[in-house]
């Protein structure tokens, strides 16, 4: 009898390719969930303006609380605004705000805007939300973004 000549496309040779294809699919899909998951600022590479100086972040949590200077009395409820952990006042409008002890009024060029903007996702003005420290200027997003009403109240303490 003769001897039958194994196929170089065998049954077990497609299905390893297979499951080794979905492996690879798998892994590098959990990746990119898990790494969208994590936003991350970091103010060597974004540059923010107190006033006319540059923002150096000195403090390991901060409130970010963008904002629309255009909103009448959205300035003065800001500056009333209590919370646990200094705030950082971002303006879409770019006007010069004086800060405070707890307060930090910020603002940037047209492109760190819109890459702040688009990093997290900021459908609605006033939204907030919490980093923390990282590394030296490197921050991580640690809460979700939040709409606010800021006709009330602001009482960021529960954030």
């Amino acid at each position: 009898m003769a001897r039958r000549g194994k196929s170089l496309l065998s049954l077990s040779t497609i299905l390893a390719s297979f499951f080794g294809a979905a492996m690879i699919a798998a892994a590098f899909a959990y990746f990119n969930y898990k790494f969208s998951e994590y936003k991350f600022v970091n103010f060597k590479e974004w540059i923010f303006y107190e006033k006319k100086e540059l923002f150096s972040p000195k403090a390991k949590e901060y409130i970010v609380l963008f904002y629309s200077s255009n909103r009448p009395g959205a300035v003065k409820a800001i500056q009333k605004a209590k919370s646990k952990y200094p705030i950082l006042a971002i303006d879409y409008y770019q006007h010069v705000v004086a800060s405070t002890d707890k307060i930090i009024f910020l603002r940037s060029g047209t492109d760190t805007m819109l890459k702040f903007i688009q990093r997290f996702n900021i459908y609605n003005v006033p939204s907030v939300f919490i980093i923390k420290k990282v590394k030296e200027s490197l921050y991580k997003q640690d809460s979700m973004i939040r709409k606010l009403d800021i006709d009330k109240k602001l009482n960021l303490e529960d954030i």
